[in-house]
């Protein structure tokens, strides 16, 4: 009697633990990480308190409220789009923070309720202007750019508006601590955290990817274009309006310019940086934050040593710029002008 043998199954071979890594992480994730050991390390050399509890504290309020705005714009771009206009929507919605908290008896939360109405409304029309008026979303939003801004400061009359800081509320916004940690730092956080589930494990997150990478494809699969584009703007009005609430209770006042000048650029460097195809389609919360972490620190280093700030502004488009090569030359697509 004989007896069968049993066949080896070939079973595929493990994959290398750093390979593992690599590819949970992602590539984009790991060069970020590297990018900021690389700066801590030269501004801990070059000043012993940057690496600091204090310090990291400073680094992590002053980025929430440009985080909050990369955090969106990450949304925005995934879906094909862009917002400059975020800036100025953060300016006049702390001005209209301020200026309600103010005439209601110094309501906190009729302030802050306001603000967001403010932001949606602000969003819903981004969003029709670009949908039916067939804008072209960079045109319009940098249309936005400027009509928000002078909103802000017609509404203002150019000056700071009312004073905050005599309330709990905006007291504990701009400089509490929850478990030693920054409440505005912890605002970032849910907020990013909240969007990245979002994007990660609903339909709607699906569905965005979808229309970022091929909206052709997303209509012919039911999906309603203009009504996930309406909806993203007036998400990016609602973020814009909870950073212009930060604003104002880091300020104490409600701010029409100060502190809203530039945020658009650092968004998108922030987004394009942590890995958003400009096109669309790719991109994702955990590097965004990345980027504004590298961000922060990085500006936060350039103050500590005594460079001049107008020097920050060159690093972040220079790094828009690095951004926008890496993308190009890992897609392959050809440089205008040159040859095939």
């Amino acid at each position: 009697m004989t007896t069968a043998t049993r066949e080896p199954v070939d079973t595929p071979p493990k994959e290398a633990a750093p390979r593992r890594v690599l590819s949970t992480v992602g590539p984009q994730n790991i060069s970020l990480i590297g990018a900021l050991i690389v700066v801590v390390a030269i501004f801990t050399w070059l000043n012993s308190g940057y690496l600091t509890w204090n310090n990291i504290q400073v680094i992590g309020e002053a980025a929430t409220v440009a985080g909050l705005l990369a955090v969106v714009q990450t949304v925005v771009i995934i879906c094909g789009a862009m917002d400059i206009s975020v800036g100025s929507q953060t300016g006049v919605a702390s001005v209209i923070s301020a200026m309600a908290f103010m005439s209601t008896g110094h309501n906190p939360f009729l302030g802050m309720a306001a603000a967001v109405v403010l932001g949606i409304v602000i969003g819903v029309v981004n969003g029709l202007i670009i949908v039916y008026g067939r804008v072209n979303p960079v045109i319009a939003t940098l249309a936005g750019l400027a009509a928000y801004k002078g909103v802000a400061q017609l509404i203002s009359g150019g000056r700071a508006q009312g004073f905050v800081l005599g309330d709990d509320l905006f007291i504990f916004i701009a400089r509490g601590r929850i478990a030693g940690i920054p409440v505005q730092v912890w605002i970032l956080i849910v907020v990013a955290v909240l969007v990245h589930l979002m994007l990660k494990y609903t339909d709607i997150g699906r569905n965005v990817y979808a229309i970022g990478g091929n909206d052709t494809a997303a209509r012919l699969a039911g999906i309603n274009i203009n009504k996930y584009l309406i909806a993203v703007y007036a998400l990016a009005g609602i973020v814009s309006a909870v950073a212009g609430i930060v604003l104002t209770a880091r300020t104490g006042s409600g701010q029409p310019t100060s502190g809203s000048e530039g945020l658009e650029l650092q968004s998108i460097t922030a987004a394009a940086l942590g890995g958003c195809a400009l096109k669309g389609g790719k991109g994702g919360i955990g590097g965004t934050l990345l980027a504004v972490l590298l961000l922060g620190a990085l500006n936060n280093g350039l103050n500590v040593v005594g460079v001049n700030t107008f020097w920050q502004n060159v690093a972040q488009g220079a790094l828009l710029v690095v951004a926008v090569i890496i993308q190009q030359r890992r897609s392959g697509e050809r440089a205008v002008g040159l040859p095939t």
